[in-house]
């Protein structure tokens, strides 16, 4: 298994509109996605683009800012929420080229999987693995994109 690039790091919100406000007044984000519902895994994300290179352009080559905000009391964002009710950093995500390989790396190294792999925001497969094997950090493994 070889580590791929830092794909997002994911910031839990109470409120997705007020966070995108904050990255465009603040931090003058220029590239964010529209807002969607992800109904199976109980939130709704955006994506903020890093720019990349010298000439500022962002997009799926830079690391993304993904907003996460709970679609309601049983999401896992809620507790997370409830906790740290500003919000906050939850998790970061890696690229790999085969999620299915990474996924029985990590089990081979004694590393606990989040339940099972499953469709993540960008369309690709994805697991997490528990922050107490990580570092202190929930970690997202990411398939990547094969149109990118």
């Amino acid at each position: 298994m070889k580590l791929g690039r830092l794909n997002h790091i994911g910031i839990a919100t109470p409120s997705i509109a007020d966070s995108i406000a904050h990255y465009r007044e603040t931090m003058g984000a220029t590239q964010i996605t529209e807002p969607f519902d992800l109904p199976a895994q109980g939130v709704k994300v955006c994506f903020v683009d890093t720019p990349t290179g010298s000439d500022g352009s962002g997009g799926m080559n830079g690391t993304q800012i993904e907003l996460i905000e709970p679609l309601g009391e049983d999401s896992p964002i809620h507790g997370f929420l409830a906790k740290n009710p500003a919000g906050g950093q939850h998790h970061v995500c890696f690229e790999v080229e085969d999620v299915a390989e990474a996924r029985a790396w990590f089990e081979g190294q004694g590393k606990r999987v989040l339940g099972p792999t499953r469709i993540g925001a960008h369309g690709t497969p994805i697991f997490f693995l528990h922050p107490k094997d990580m570092m202190g950090q929930l970690t997202e493994i990411m398939e990547t994109p094969r149109d990118h």
